[in-house]
């Protein structure tokens, strides 16, 4: 047997709290070898995160760790560490990647300069030198274009573009063991295919150890040797992952594994209006990079000459890497953002020339529900304000009583009670936010949704829920959908057709299951194969 790297035993974490102690992990251990990858599944709130920053030293204040508990690195009792002693481990002998990068990443440096920082920091060299294996690092995560992003701001990249530099960072000084929180949460599926190879590769060639942490179930079968399913913060299911998915003991293992996205659309009325169309819409992005005496004009063609249709009560799914302009698009449609040209129809009507004034009839018509509803919902407003705002500032509802039973419907649609609405956000699930962002769209009665990966962030179950919930109601309100993933299971399941999206052009579309069951372009022939195609 091989001496593990890395042993968690019986760890304890409680948080301290206004309404009393939270027992968030209760008993967890696990260990992981060199070279080997041990995945840890569990839903929101299961304890895989909490677990892992215990390792690392990196709970909260109010968190207390039971004296029991004990972690060994590399032969070490890391439990006892300083924070002196475990700040030369962390970024050096351990390394971290969160799930959201744009939270990690410094808005105010440049990602060369935060990359870099990590490596001088544990190792002796210029800055000029730091800069060279930067530049490296990013060629090494297949970042495009990887000399213009040394000088770039994180919000200047997409979200797949940022999560490779924090993998980056975390790689920099090639870690015995890599801890990796939902790296692949938010990217479509070649990025993720191409990033867990990237891991796979560099772990073969390092012998490094890896925890990964996540509720994809795919990436699990894909890429993990050992699996630990937790609930409720405690360990309910180990074992060799091949076994656990072809025999799963425990119930919560059985349920999460039944709960990948099935079923199809409904047949869509050959005979159904258009709601909305493109004709050649093109966006085009000027960008600057380079130093203050060597600046470079760069020009970004996010959308290129893209005609569109969709149709009443029909769902059309686009789906392309991280920056092939789908969001763009998207967004170019609903009239969050002007295009360079090409035009805009919705419901007869164009609207690409119009202006804010003009846009706001149509405002009430068309709504968005956005990936990440914990910033997409204001913290300081209860949920009835939050629903309740879109109805004052159209002028639904004439009276308060009037606006309070659009908003109860609303939330019944969503399956949420009533009450809900005297609560804050951040008093919800993740897939409880979620619902609450549909209700937000729905209380408007509008007849176009865009739903933006709005189920990318979500638990396999929650997503479950969530994909019926949005058919029943495309069902009950006659609506259209625009849904952006990266998910093909999702896609398969909720949208009649499909866009595939490169570069900002579209490469091929068609009904789903056509282009899913048999694709005709190379890339969404990737695009599949990255999704369904279980590999070594």
């Amino acid at each position: 047997m091989t001496e593990p790297l890395l042993k968690v035993e019986n760890v304890v974490v409680d948080f301290r709290t206004v309404a009393g102690t939270v027992n968030a992990v209760r008993g967890v251990s696990y260990e992981v070898a060199r070279g080997e990858t041990l995945a840890v599944v569990g839903e929101s709130g299961s304890g895989k995160s909490v677990t892992a920053r215990a390792i690392m030293s990196m709970l909260a204040e109010n968190a207390i760790v039971g004296a029991e508990s004990r972690i060994t690195f590399d032969g070490k009792d890391i439990s006892t560490f300083s924070e002196l002693e475990m700040q030369r481990l962390r970024g050096n002998q351990i390394s971290m990647i969160f799930q959201e990068p744009l939270t990690s990443l410094n808005p105010i440096y440049r990602v060369g300069d935060q990359v870099a920082e990590i490596i001088l920091t544990h190792r002796p060299m210029s800055k000029k030198a730091a800069m060279a294996e930067v530049l490296k690092l990013f060629e090494e995560v297949r970042l495009p274009n990887p000399e213009a992003r040394l000088s770039q701001y994180p919000h200047e990249m997409s979200g797949g573009q940022r999560q490779r530099v924090m993998i980056a960072m975390a790689l920099a000084n090639k870690p015995d063991l890599l801890i990796a929180d939902e790296p692949t949460t938010a990217l479509d599926v070649t990025v993720q295919a191409e990033i867990l190879g990237l891991l796979k590769e560099l772990q073969r060639s390092h012998n490094m150890a890896v925890i990964l942490i996540t509720h994809d179930l795919t990436v699990v079968e894909k890429t993990s040797d050992k699996v630990v399913v937790m609930r409720y913060g405690e360990v309910v299911e180990r074992g060799l992952t091949d076994v656990v998915f072809a025999n799963p003991q425990h119930p919560y293992t059985q349920h999460l594994l039944a709960s990948e996205p099935k079923g199809k659309p409904d047949a869509l009325d050959p005979s159904a209006p258009v709601v909305m169309s493109s004709d050649k819409l093109r966006k085009v992005y000027n960008t600057q990079y380079g130093g203050f005496f060597s600046r470079k004009n760069y020009e970004l063609v996010a959308v290129d000459d893209i005609s569109a249709t969709l149709h009443k009560g029909e769902t059309l799914g686009i789906v392309g890497e991280s920056g092939s302009g789908k969001t763009t698009l998207a967004m170019s449609l609903v009239r969050l953002q002007e295009v360079t040209s090409g035009a805009i129809y919705f419901d007869g009507d164009r609207i690409d020339q119009l202006d804010r004034a003009a846009m706001r009839p149509y405002r009430t018509r068309i709504q968005v529900v956005f990936q990440d509803p914990f910033s997409s919902l204001n913290p300081r407003m209860i949920v009835r304000q939050i629903l309740e705002e879109g109805l004052i500032v159209n002028g639904i509802g004439k009276t308060a009583a009037e606006r309070e039973a659009l908003i109860k419907q609303a939330l019944a649609d969503v399956q949420m009670p009533a009450d809900a609405m005297q609560r804050f956000p951040h008093e919800f699930s993740g897939g409880q936010r979620q619902r609450i962002a549909i209700a937000r769209a729905l209380v408007l009665q509008p007849e176009f949704i865009l739903l933006d990966e709005p189920t990318s962030a979500l638990d396999l179950s929650i997503q479950a829920q969530i994909i019926d919930l949005l058919r029943e109601l495309r069902r009950k309100h006659d609506l259209s959908y625009l849904f952006i993933s990266h998910d093909l299971k999702v896609i398969r399941a909720l949208c009649h057709n499909v866009i595939v999206m490169q570069h900002g052009q579209v490469v091929e579309e068609g009904p789903t299951e056509q282009v899913l069951s048999s694709p005709t372009n190379e890339y969404t022939q990737r695009l599949v194969d990255a999704a369904f195609n279980v590999v070594a």
